[in-house]
């Protein structure tokens, strides 16, 4: 839960592909796809999916002569497939999200993860642009558009010994150390495959788990799945920050796509080689993604007064101002570590978690936050079982998440109120390449 700036720049937009053929219309209906034919004209503008080499942005076009009712703009938002990075990284916070891990099944090995991942790339690509999925269709999204709809693909530590993969796997897909806050239930954690969706409509998330579960068919089971949301698009006045359920603005510090040093800090470089960086060729783009189930011990936190808990943080909570701001500080002001009270007692305390959280005080290490809330009801004790589903994204996690969440094991005031109950650690593959499938570079190298 590092103190970071949710991205503003990602892949999602309204465009589309060429509309299929005139005439093809089944039982009277207009396609999906031809609904979409005057998405483009929303204006609505969620940012450009970049294009280079075999990666292909789209086009946004529409016959003047077709009579189609326009979507909204939240259903016209359409994320790219095949793009430089997978989609779902730098793409804006979507409204919903599933996170599954899957298992191959006995006796399942290369060629049949292989075959998996030629599915499974081809339903995203599909989904994505707000066409139905190539078999059996579950028509659950049906009268929607894309609305945002990104599937990421990754690869846990497992994989590799599974398809006889062993020399492809990376040095930085080492398991995680143990920490302190860890109370860990196996059964949710790790996996052989990865896949995270997210959408800003929930029966358009639900369409796509569906048909990656079924695509799966024989070939893997489903270890385990968790499902989050996200604050609606348009639901605030402004585009702002998100709260966490703590009622905190959460992830002021986040690495951005401007920044300089983003790609280094967030991408496997496209000239990646195990000699000079430990990571094979066919992470070439690609990038390591943390994904922890943190419960939130909202009946402890919501006891504290409100100034107890920005301490704990080291923010306000109604702006997320550094405490050492002042009146007219905003979320964006400067945080200085060293500013004391009339008493000499430091504005922002030593243990806050935005303090300890800062890459300045962590040798620089850096990571893309890009969580889910969760509510999964009432446990057998009467307590909210809600937390935070944290995914983050590093070129290499040692480095990014590791070396953070070791600091914070030793003194992070944030830690008495949280608990760290699953764990994973994912290689996601650079996107794919018009005419591949995402991994190919690895399962057919």
């Amino acid at each position: 839960m590092a103190d970071q700036n949710l991205v503003e720049d990602g892949s999602a937009v309204p465009t589309r592909q060429e509309d299929p053929a005139p005439g093809n219309v089944a039982n009277g209906t207009v396609s999906r796809r031809r609904l979409l034919g005057t998405a483009g004209a929303t204006g609505l503008a969620l940012g450009v999916a970049g294009a280079a080499g075999g990666y292909a942005a789209g086009s946004a076009s529409a016959s003047s002569s077709e009579k189609v009712t326009p979507l909204s703009s939240l259903g016209a938002g359409e994320v790219m497939f095949h793009v430089k990075h997978q989609p779902g990284i730098t793409t804006p916070l979507q409204a919903r999200g599933h996170l599954v891990a899957f298992d191959l099944a006995a006796g399942a090995g290369r060629k049949e993860a292989a075959a998996l991942l030629r599915r499974w790339s081809d339903t995203a690509r599909r989904l994505m642009a707000g066409e139905p999925a190539a078999q059996d269709d579950t028509d659950i999204a049906l009268d929607a558009g894309p609305s945002s709809l990104t599937i990421t693909f990754g690869f846990g530590h497992s994989f590799f010994a599974r398809t006889g993969l062993e020399k492809q796997r990376p040095e930085s897909l080492d398991p995680l150390p143990d920490f302190s806050s860890d109370q860990l239930d196996k059964a949710r954690s790790n996996g052989d495959l990865w896949v995270q969706i997210g959408a800003d409509d929930a029966l358009v998330a639900f369409h796509a788990l569906r048909a990656i579960q079924k695509d799966a068919g024989g070939a893997a089971r489903v270890r385990w799945q968790m499902n989050g949301f996200n604050r609606s698009p348009g639901a605030t006045a402004h585009p702002m920050t998100a709260r966490n359920l703590m009622g905190q603005v959460d992830g002021t510090r986040n690495p951005k796509p401007t920044e300089s040093d983003f790609e280094e800090r967030i991408f496997v470089p496209e000239s990646a080689s195990p000699s000079t960086s430990g990571d094979p060729a066919w992470m070439a783009n690609g990038s390591y993604a943390v994904v922890r189930r943190i419960r939130m011990l909202l009946d402890d936190w919501e006891q504290l007064s409100v100034k107890e808990q920005e301490n704990v943080i080291g923010r306000r909570k109604s702006d997320g101002a550094p405490l050492s701001g002042g009146a007219k500080a905003t979320e964006t002001t400067a945080m200085d570590l060293e500013k004391t009270d009339a008493q000499g007692n430091l504005l922002v305390p030593i243990n806050a978690h935005a303090r300890i959280t800062r890459p300045d005080q962590n040798g620089g290490a850096a990571m893309l936050r890009r969580p889910f809330s969760f509510h999964d009801g009432i446990d057998a004790k009467g307590v909210p079982d809600a937390g935070l589903l944290f995914v983050c994204w590093q070129a290499d996690p040692l480095r990014g998440f590791v070396t953070v969440q070791r600091k914070l094991d030793r003194g992070d005031a944030l830690s008495k109120f949280i608990r760290h109950e699953s764990s994973g650690l994912f290689a996601v593959p650079g996107g794919a390449a018009e005419g591949e499938y995402v991994g190919q570079r690895l399962l057919e190298g």
